[in-house]
């Protein structure tokens, strides 16, 4: 008769697939809070207690075994029924926590505008904004939801795209109304271009690339006003002091209320867009899919009427 082999720790199941998740030891350490060698030996220890190896060391991080791709799927399975066991615990409590990761940009034009609709739906449900999140890359243990620019592509979870980047100048009324009959082309290369900084791996559209989707042949003129956040930048434009790249479905409420004004009727749609990001821990979180039929209800309003 086989001896069944000694059942590792919950500690050490967690400590493995968060190594697994990383293919780093290191970016697992930097998770954990706790030291690379400290991951590796306790890695080593649960090989040794299975029997069998569950990465291969490779040059620049590690590689999952056929054995370590096996035990990943179970403990994975086995981590989001743990979570899903524990919400249920917490259902009876008056109010519930669903963390939710997005940009200054989406929090501001498109989230808080609306989510008094999602807390009138959800009276139990608390909606802890973390805001500044961009990219779609190393999303914290803690979020259970994320609405992160980019092209979808995402490791360790699942994304939907939600919109479109679709985008076109804006500007105050007064600067619009300054232009005198000049043309869109005439306008961008006279009027100051408000400038986005792009952090490390973004790629949204910037104005070289909107003044080759509209035809002009000119380069932006150089000494653009740039801003790291794009409230502060919208805030630039309404108060008059130059053009700025406006995002469909984030300026909208903007232009119905008059304080910005399109400059040209051309719209470029880019291959990128804003994805709903579930991590693979959250996939069967009941709050978080509360939540995202709510977000995609809203926005399909929000497009079918823009």
């Amino acid at each position: 008769m086989h001896e069944k082999p000694r059942r590792p720790s919950l500690e050490l199941l967690r400590l493995f697939e968060v190594a697994a998740r990383h293919g780093s030891f290191t970016l697992a350490a930097s998770e954990l809070g706790i030291s690379q060698p400290a991951i590796s030996q306790q890695v080593q220890r649960l090989e040794k207690q299975l029997g069998v190896r569950l990465f291969d060391r490779i040059h620049r991080g590690l590689t999952l075994t056929e054995d370590g791709r096996l035990l990943l799927g179970h403990v994975q399975s086995a981590l989001a029924l743990l979570d899903e066991g524990l919400e249920l615990l917490s259902a009876n409590a008056a109010h519930e926590t669903l963390n939710v990761a997005t940009d200054f940009a989406f929090a501001t034009y498109r989230l808080i505008p609306t989510l008094h609709l999602f807390h009138a739906a959800n009276p139990g449900i608390n909606v802890n904004l973390v805001t500044g999140y961009r990219g779609m890359k190393g999303i914290e243990t803690d979020i259970d939801v994320a609405v992160a620019f980019g092209d979808g592509q995402v490791k360790n979870g699942e994304s939907r795209l939600l919109f479109n980047e679709e985008v076109f100048p804006v500007c105050s009324p007064a600067l619009r109304q300054s232009l005198q009959g000049e043309s869109t082309s005439q306008a961008l290369a006279r009027l100051p271009l408000l400038r986005l900084k792009a952090a490390s791996g973004h790629q949204w559209c910037d104005w070289p690339q909107l003044f080759r989707a509209l035809g002009i042949r000119e380069a932006p003129a150089s000494g653009l006003s740039s801003f790291d956040n794009y409230p502060l930048l919208i805030q630039a434009s309404i108060a008059g002091q130059g053009v700025a790249i406006g995002w469909r479905y984030l300026v909208d409420g903007l232009l119905e209320q008059g304080l910005l004004v399109r400059l040209g009727e051309h719209n470029h749609v880019t291959s990128f867009g804003y994805y709903i990001v579930r991590p693979e821990r959250k996939r069967r979180s009941r709050l978080a899919q509360r939540f995202i039929d709510w977000l995609e209800g809203v926005d399909k309003v929000g497009q079918d009427t823009g």
